[in-house]
């Protein structure tokens, strides 16, 4: 079960690993209107399963009684999900004598829920990973099966992280499948003291603070990046901030926050604490550029409040 590009690097390694066992059917999300012509689209890991004639079932829910008799037929042993993007209710868990086996992005029991990936460089966590992990009822709360860690460079953003850590989770699950089939794993409890919680991204998430520091600020810009991408006011538009960069040996000199002002070759902003460069910049309705050629082809933008 899975939907999105996360979810493809791991069943392309079930698929390339016969030996673990047969692929009996891919379960993804209905197709979606999608682009600017909002064309119906087959998720990626339908468009990957047709690649390999494998059986696709589409429910919109997996509530009703007869979805659940579908999956039922097919008799699985085990149920493997990656970024799903349904909830499983216990008639679903309790279908596989092996259990439901979730891919994780995160090292749980840190950032549980729907965005870990934005969290964590959000958060400026040092590293994060993939955990395998036995499904339940509770928000990815399950006993853990396997984790292996990556660490979170400087560079990194959710756009970039993601697909590294579903290259990870694939390569993870592929090794753990067939320990855990063979019953060679005891399942880990998670530690709920160590429990925290990210929630689904809105569009509204990417809104710039300037009363933040600078270092918050660049973290929070990368998480951001390139969905739903970090975003402040300018002349009553958005300006999507790309790509930034702490400043932090340069003085505010009393500057109020979310000012912007320019020094030599750079374009800052007062912030909370410190200063921020901006170094790609995209106003609302047009092509993405550098904040020096956007500030030079927008005068008034030196000295202006963003908000």
């Amino acid at each position: 079960m899975g939907t999105p590009q996360f979810a493809v690097p791991s069943l392309q390694a079930l698929i390339a690993h016969p030996e673990i066992g047969e692929v009996v059917a891919v379960v993804t999300q209905p197709d979606a209107p999608a682009g600017r012509g909002n064309v119906l689209t087959q998720s990626p890991v339908k468009q990957l399963a047709l690649q390999h004639n494998l059986p696709v079932l589409q429910p919109a829910s997996l509530k009703p009684a007869d979805e659940v008799a579908k999956l039922r037929d097919l008799r699985p042993d085990v149920i493997i999900v990656a970024a799903f993007g349904q909830i499983l209710r216990r008639d679903v868990l309790d279908l596989p004598p092996h259990q439901c086996i979730n891919v994780h992005a995160s090292l749980l029991p840190r950032w549980r829920g729907a965005s870990p990936i934005s969290a964590a460089i959000g958060a400026g966590d040092p590293s994060t990973g993939v955990t395998i992990m036995l499904m339940a009822l509770g928000l990815d709360s399950g006993a853990m099966l396997s984790q292996r860690a990556l660490p979170i460079e400087p560079h990194h953003t959710t756009g970039t992280l993601t697909p590294a850590l579903a290259q990870l989770g694939a390569d993870l699950l592929v090794e753990t499948l067939p320990r855990w089939l063979n019953g060679e794993i005891t399942p880990q409890p998670q530690d709920e003291a160590l429990v925290t919680h990210c929630r689904t991204l809105k569009k509204e998430a990417g809104r710039l603070d300037w009363s933040r520091s600078a270092a918050d600020l660049e973290r929070h810009i990368r998480a951001m990046s390139p969905w739903p991408a970090a975003t402040t006011t300018w002349q009553g538009k958005n300006l999507k901030i790309l790509r930034a960069a702490p400043a932090l040996q340069l003085d505010r000199m009393l500057r109020p926050s979310g000012q912007v002002f320019a020094q030599g070759k750079q374009i800052l902003v007062a912030c909370g604490g410190g200063v921020l460069e901006l170094l790609d910049v995209q106003l609302e309705g047009k092509k993405a550029t550098s904040a020096g050629d956007f500030a030079r082809g927008q005068r008034e933008f030196i000295g202006a409040m963003l908000l």
